[in-house]
């Protein structure tokens, strides 16, 4: 009798073991691999050649374009450390048919920029409502973007501060990176 049972003991540890390894396979294997360098640089290729990747191109050469790249190239330093600006709000509203959510515009280094909350429920920003025009504010981001459509760099609004209080945090994501 305790042969049998300890031969149902250890078939059962064995089975249980295997069920766990596979599972964590599955997990490793959902993972989506990234694309290599070649066929990035491919398929940027193929989009240049597109009609919006000769007119974003265009763009990007033109006087407005190169402005808002050289706004965008200012603050990528602090950008890429995560670290605080300094800003002044300069308009309560975004330039007109903006479909960017909530946001205001802000002046950082002599250079206006677009401070973007996103699309959000109405009492997450009761706090930046509050903002008015000439306020300094401390600014932390992640991102910096541009787009043809847009005069001025698109920085990501997920740190606010004023009067040495928090006034808006970007919670973080849920379920992934």
């Amino acid at each position: 009798m305790k042969k049998v049972i300890y031969t149902l003991i250890s078939l059962l540890v064995v089975v249980s073991g295997l069920v766990f390894a596979n599972c964590e396979n599955k997990n490793e294997t959902s993972t989506p691999k990234p694309l290599p360098t070649a066929e990035l640089t491919a398929g940027l290729k193929r989009w240049e050649a597109t009609l919006d990747g000769i007119k974003f191109k265009a763009w990007e050469a033109s006087p407005e374009g190169k402005k808002v790249l050289d706004g965008a190239a200012k603050i990528k330093t602090h950008i890429n450390a995560f670290t605080h600006m300094e800003a002044v709000v300069t308009s309560l509203s975004l330039p007109p048919g903006s479909r960017l959510g909530f946001g205001v515009m802000v002046r950082i280094k002599d250079d206006d920029y677009i401070l973007s909350f996103g699309l959000g429920k109405p009492d997450e920003f009761q706090q930046l409502r509050s903002l008015k025009v000439n306020n300094k504010i401390i600014i932390k981001s992640r991102s910096v973007s541009y787009a043809p459509k847009y005069s001025y760099p698109i920085v990501s609004g997920d740190y606010v501060e004023r009067d040495h209080k928090i006034i808006y945090k970007r919670a973080p994501r849920k379920g992934g990176c």
